[in-house]
């Protein structure tokens, strides 16, 4: 192939080409994440970001390089959800400032665009760190900047292939650039997904036959809040079903397979985890009994959670509802001074902050990432002057300074808190006498006080933080690293809150989840509270997913 200039149609079809195919790569990648952890998202988040701009790239009716760009940079900016397509976004837009002035791309014009992305992707960062998918994109732009030191007149097809081999060998080196990385034996999970767009894109530029149409791209793995969230007529199977199995007969590989099958024939949203001595259990049916009993039959049951969803629906419709005429009212009054935006993961946590003050709830949270889009609706919900946003979670920071940086009529102040309980300590310590600079920095400074441990499960087997970690295992994880990890909940806990307490520490705050019965969580407690008798220890219902606990020291 001997094609030296790539004009915006092509461009376009390059552009779908690459996020089909990190589409289709989308579960590996989030496989690839460090943490064990159930709700591992990179390819997702990455995915969404992409699909977002994918689609306004689809809707073109006049595609040049000015509307290309526009569409590439605008709907990847909005559509940013976690780190890693937030950065991912920065990396688009920085491609596009370079190519929206041309009218085809040639060689010069691909490598100063390269650059260009990479540069504004690491502003947009403000603590970089090597290893990651910035490395990668860095690899990328030095080798189209080599490649014309060394033939001014290089031909696209030569470059392309160059820099797609240069991103898979910086990609490969990133283990040894992060130790982390090396010791849960992976490459950095959001260069994999740059190296999947770069590869996809160059497939749409060698003219590979490819399906550019589009689906609506949601939480993949994540179907049971799909089917939450469908009407009642919509939901097949009305009853989401969990259990653990404590297993009285060994559970090979065929006796897996046959339990999948049979729960297969009752539902779906199937998951099974199993280990040595017990089985975590996950299906939507309509008789959760048959289940059960199936279960029986390899192993005593605890843990047995049934929800019924098409209520669980209404509920939520009739709560939706009630949101929407509270925000109207709210909107038809004239600002107030300051105004407060939390991310939340469960309903009673949800319930904290509102009783904390908060304006506008953005659920989400870890089990998944809001975009820029759902922040910046929030921003545009609540009349106020100034306003604290309180990502809580480290990977939605960069996507509420995002909107931060896309707002212009409103005064945002992003509290980086990187845990719930970080977000309701900084809330508890708002002073309504002091200036929107002074609040900042006194929660700032709280919030580094404060310890939080999540206990969850581990989905895959894994060795990280010196620890060897089966799927099925409960893990007490830190703010940092892994703290604890154990077969049974409690000891976990005891462990988790064992590593966070010092001689300095005041106040243990538990929130206990979905999954969880207050009775057990006061179990907790009470053992909490004569361990650590110098403590004052609070029970809350946090009615989070997926974490049985979230516990804070301060």
């Amino acid at each position: 192939m001997n094609t030296n200039t790539i004009d915006a149609s092509l461009c376009a079809k390059m552009f779908l080409a690459g996020a089909k195919n990190l589409e289709s790569k989308k579960e590996w990648i989030n496989e690839l994440n460090v943490f064990p952890v159930p709700d591992g998202d990179t390819g997702t988040n990455m995915t969404m970001t992409i699909m977002s701009a994918a689609r306004e790239v689809a809707a073109l009716s006049d595609v040049n390089m000015e509307t290309l760009s526009k569409a590439i940079s605008s709907g990847s900016l909005r559509g940013a959800r976690g780190n890693s397509g937030v950065i991912l976004s920065q990396l688009f837009r920085g491609f596009c400032k370079v190519i929206r002035s041309e009218k085809e791309i040639t060689s010069p014009v691909l490598a100063a665009s390269l650059q260009k992305a990479v540069e504004t992707a690491y502003k947009a960062v403000m603590k970089p760190k090597e290893g990651t998918i910035l490395t990668v994109a860095k690899g990328a732009a030095e080798e189209a900047v080599a490649i014309l030191e060394e033939n001014p007149d290089a031909e696209l097809d030569f470059m392309l292939s160059r820099i797609i081999e240069k991103a898979e060998a910086v990609l490969a080196r990133t283990p040894e650039m992060l130790p982390v990385l090396k010791e849960a034996g992976v490459v950095d999970s959001g260069g994999q997904g740059l190296v999947q767009v770069l590869k996809g894109a160059y497939d749409g530029f060698l003219g590979k036959e490819i399906d550019y149409s589009l689906e609506e791209t949601g939480a993949s793995a994540k179907t049971e809040a799909k089917d939450r969230e469908a009407a009642p007529a919509e939901i097949r199977f009305g009853y989401c079903t969990e259990f653990i199995i404590l297993l009285e007969k060994r559970f090979l590989g065929e006796d897996e397979q046959e339990f999948k099958t049979y729960l297969e024939s009752l539902g779906d949203s199937i998951v099974v985890v199993s280990d040595e001595e017990l089985v975590k259990v996950h299906v939507h049916t309509n008789d959760p009994g048959l289940a059960i009993q199936k279960a029986l039959t390899y192993g005593s049951l605890t843990k047995i959670k049934i929800d019924n969803m098409r209520e669980e629906h209404q509920e939520k419709v009739i709560r939706e509802a009630e949101k929407k005429q509270a925000e109207e009212k709210k909107a038809q009054e004239p600002p107030k001074e300051t105004g407060f935006i939390a991310v939340t993961i469960g309903t009673g946590i949800g319930e904290v902050f509102r009783d904390l003050g908060v304006d506008y709830l953005i659920e989400g949270g870890q089990t998944m990432n809001p975009s820029t889009e759902d922040m910046l609706k929030a921003i545009d919900a609540v009349t106020a002057k100034n306003i604290f946003i309180f990502p809580n979670n480290k990977n939605i920071i960069l996507a509420a300074n995002q909107a931060r940086s896309m707002t212009e009529d409103k005064n945002i102040i992003v509290i980086p808190t990187k845990t719930v309980p970080q977000g309701i300590t900084a809330i508890v310590n708002y002073v309504a006498d002091k200036s929107p600079e002074e609040n900042a920095a006194v929660m700032e400074e709280e919030i580094n006080r404060v310890k939080t441990g999540q206990l969850t499960y581990a989905v895959r087997d894994t060795h990280i933080d010196d620890k060897v970690i089966h799927a099925g295992d409960i893990m007490g994880v830190g703010d940092h690293e892994i703290l604890a990890v154990g077969k049974e909940l409690d000891p976990v806990a005891e462990e988790t809150v064992r590593l966070m307490v010092d001689e300095d520490s005041e106040l243990i705050s538990i929130y206990y989840g979905e999954d969880m019965r207050e009775e057990e969580a006061q179990q907790l407690r009470d053992r909490i509270e004569e361990l650590y008798p110098d403590c004052d220890v609070e029970l809350n219902y946090g009615g989070q997913p997926i974490y049985y606990y979230i516990i804070s020291v301060e």
